[in-house]
């Protein structure tokens, strides 16, 4: 595999990563849980909220990117759902914090790039093709 190939690869596989990323959050965005104590944890049987990633991207040495998976910081918000069994006494759970139209944008740059990388893959295969061909 030429180095252009496995550059465009490496962008494929973070694009990937960044929409499954993405997916997670949104599918998860309303997994409400107890709010956290002072000492951040949540009293015993009481459900967790869903902890949102975050993807941060670095580039290679060489050439080329990798991914890296980390939970967003800080990862819930208070709001008020007073009819919740695992609700404060000011009637107030954990919601996982997640912005919808960050997602949203996140996932079109996702999208972008992943058809961006394809067409370098894609481009850089008929450039080979068209090497051997006029060689033989």
């Amino acid at each position: 595999m030429s180095s252009i190939s496995s550059i465009a690869v490496s962008g494929l596989n973070a694009a990937t990563r960044r929409m499954e990323v993405s997916a997670s959050n949104v599918a998860n965005q309303q997994s409400t849980g107890a709010l956290p104590g002072a000492n951040g944890t949540v009293p015993a049987g009481a459900p967790q909220a869903y902890r949102p990633l975050q993807v941060t991207q670095t580039a290679v040495p060489g050439g080329g990117t990798q991914t890296s998976v980390t939970p967003s910081s800080p990862g819930t918000v208070p709001v008020s759902d007073p009819q919740a069994p695992f609700a404060n006494a000011d009637g107030q759970v954990a919601a996982p914090n997640v912005d919808l139209a960050q997602e949203l944008i996140g996932q079109m740059v996702a999208k972008y790039s992943y058809t961006a990388n394809l067409a370098t893959l894609k481009a850089d295969n008929a450039m080979t093709k068209s090497l051997l061909d006029a060689t033989a």
